[in-house]
């Protein structure tokens, strides 16, 4: 089972900006952030493929960028122009068919 560790998450004002950092025990094929917050599904914040095709949600196009690093198996997600609604937990997410992983989630609160 692949471990993931995650780091970046915190309070920031509306406006600001995060980076968010997830690195894999080992190479994975799909990496990518969700999102989850208070009462409400998980959804897709992005994902990135391991040679290199993005998928946004479009709530954060324009906004977030997703990149990747396959040396250190570690993908990062750079979230500007922050908002209230972006306030959730940001979860971690690996994928190598038939396997999926999630890392442990790591707050974002977009807050003044």
């Amino acid at each position: 089972q692949v471990q993931l560790v995650e780091s970046g998450g915190g309070l920031v004002q509306p406006g600001g900006s995060l980076r968010l950092s997830c690195a894999a025990s080992r190479s994975i094929y799909t990496m990518g952030w969700y999102r989850q917050a208070p009462g409400k599904q998980r959804e897709l914040a992005a994902t990135i493929t391991n040679g290199g095709n993005t998928n946004y949600a479009d709530s954060v196009k324009g906004r977030f960028t997703i990149s990747r690093d396959n040396a250190k198996n570690t993908v990062y997600l750079q979230m500007n122009s922050l908002k209230p609604e972006d306030t959730a937990v940001y979860y971690c997410y690996a994928f190598t068919y038939p396997n999926a992983a999630w890392g442990q989630g790591t707050q974002v609160t977009v807050s003044s």
